[in-house]
């Protein structure tokens, strides 16, 4: 039974990286401006779900405190997605 709940509260982490994997993708296979994109917009998808999750809810996404969590995965998203724009092609 612990190990069923332990695996339900993984699902914010398996979806974040869903979408990472997505944008390695585009990113390999299409455009690489996009594929980094959709890879900054994963980043900023777990510190969402991290923002609103409970700790327990979670998962692996819980390392320190929510703030904490919340601003350096916000911080790195927004860092990803400027590098984006700037790097010229």
């Amino acid at each position: 039974m612990a190990g069923e709940a332990q695996r339900r509260s993984q699902w914010p982490l398996g979806l974040t990286l869903l979408v990472a994997l997505v944008g390695l993708v585009v990113l390999w296979f299409y455009n690489w401006r996009n594929g980094v994109f959709v890879f900054a917009g994963a980043v900023g998808l777990a510190g969402l779900l991290r923002a609103t999750l409970s700790d327990p809810a979670a998962g692996l996404l819980h390392v320190r405190n929510r703030m904490f969590d919340t601003t350096f995965l916000f911080l790195t998203a927004a860092a990803i997605a400027v590098l984006a724009i700037i790097v010229p092609n």
